[in-house]
């Protein structure tokens, strides 16, 4: 199909006049659907289900070293749970903490302990004149809105398939005492679904900061989130290449299984070093006396150990799948060759990320919205909410049915025409 910027003024209103009845029609089916964040389909959650037979009045809620998951007690985890969480995030059971339902509570609390009372001895950041985090872009709106809460200024780095820019996160990190953080999603990113070559990893582990209480903030969410069983992305473990390069404090590493079983109802962890984990527990002994172990025990009884876990994770993927290609087939149907768009192809996550033409994401966004389907909104994946060019839109595609995103990609890629032929025309 010929590329809209090589039509004539007169083939391209043509085309637009065309293209507005095929939204007309649209407008007239009366659509209400929400692409607006990632959640997991009512079949993701019946998956699940099993769960809640695991556990039952007769149960024995003990745990192999006796501990009795219905009372107090056990701070960061039983240890049943510990290994399974292990195994999924890589890493030693021992350098783990087990957390209630929410990995971004975690974070949040992370953020929120270093504020007031710093990390590792360092001066509390509530009393230094300024705290920077590096965010790469486009990337995840609610870790954005953490920093953005606790008034640290945001700096963007832009992202490629090989993950962030590290040219420009080494300068910084080296050059800037103020900056304390990057928040990363390393593998199939949100929203672009890349993941991190080996060597931004081995890059990350072997940073210079300036500041001694800088950290990584390694948010894994979609470590073991494969589309596929035979194209899958790998990572290396960030924690033992930060002990191999001399840096073990540098990272504090997250994950849940918020999109494994239930994520209203899921278990979190934190891994990091032991220095960082005595500084944690500090704060959690005066904070909980143990998160939900009965909840622990149930999800280490449901998977048995990580290949449990695997097995489900490949009963997501086959529910999921055909709606990823749903989307990329739409996108690859109505806008290859136009020039009007560009989008990725991951391999896992819960994420597509799509780049208009500048200018445009504001008024795709609203125009699809208008004929009844709610996207993430334009400016989401970028720090405050501000995307310069106004050209990322993040796609999720799992939360609706197969035949109501087909339905969805279909208006989103004519709202995409329209607005790129209006820009195109306009500057005719």
């Amino acid at each position: 199909m010929k590329a809209y910027s090589d039509m004539t003024k007169e083939e391209l209103a043509k085309e637009l006049e065309e293209l507005k009845k095929q939204y007309h029609k649209f407008q007239e089916m009366d659509l209400k659907l929400d692409m607006s964040r990632g959640k997991p389909c009512r079949e993701q959650l019946d998956i699940s289900m099993g769960m809640m037979d695991t556990l039952n009045s007769a149960a024995d809620l003990t745990c192999e070293d006796g501990t009795d998951c219905r009372n107090y007690g056990v701070l960061t985890g039983i240890h049943e749970a510990k290994v399974l969480i292990g195994d999924m995030m890589e890493n030693n059971p021992d350098n783990i903490i087990i957390y209630g339902n929410s990995s971004l509570n975690v974070m949040y609390d992370t953020v929120s302990r270093a504020m007031t009372h710093g990390i590792l001895g360092n001066t509390p950041w509530c009393k230094l004149d300024k705290v920077k985090f590096l965010c790469p872009v486009p990337g995840y709106d609610r870790h954005f809105a953490i920093t953005e809460y606790f008034g640290i200024e945001m700096i963007p780095v832009p992202m490629s398939p090989e993950g962030p820019d590290m040219d420009m996160v080494e300068e910084l990190v080296s050059s800037d005492e103020s900056i304390k953080g990057i928040w990363c999603v390393p593998k199939y990113s949100n929203p672009q679904g890349y993941s991190y070559s080996d060597e931004t990893v081995r890059r990350f582990a072997r940073l210079k900061p300036a500041a001694k209480d800088f950290r990584i903030f390694w948010d894994n969410a979609y470590g073991i989130h494969h589309l596929y069983d035979d194209e899958q992305d790998y990572l290396i473990e960030i924690l033992a290449e930060c002990k191999r390069a001399g840096n073990p404090d540098l990272v504090y590493k997250f994950a849940s299984t918020s999109k494994i079983t239930f994520p209203g109802s899921g278990i979190a962890a934190l891994a990091s070093s032991p220095n960082n984990l005595e500084d944690i527990m500090k704060q959690m002994g005066n904070q909980t006396i143990g998160h939900d172990k009965v909840n622990q025990l149930r999800h280490v009884r449901f998977f048995k150990d990580i290949h449990g876990m695997t097995e489900h994770m490949r009963k997501h993927a086959d529910i999921i799948r055909p709606k990823f290609e749903a989307v990329l087939s739409a996108l690859e149907n109505n806008l290859s060759g136009l020039g009007v768009g560009e989008w990725t192809k991951p391999k896992g996550g819960y994420f597509i990320s799509f780049d208009a033409l500048p200018g445009c994401a504001k008024d795709i966004v609203k125009m699809a919205k208008k004929a009844g389907v709610t996207m993430t909104g334009a400016g989401a994946t970028w720090p405050y909410g501000k995307d310069p060019e106004d050209k990322n839109i993040r796609i999720a595609p799992t939360y609706p049915t197969l035949d109501d995103l087909k339905t969805a990609a279909e208006l989103f890629t004519l709202c995409v025409k329209i607005v790129s032929a209006e820009k195109i025309l306009s500057e005719m």
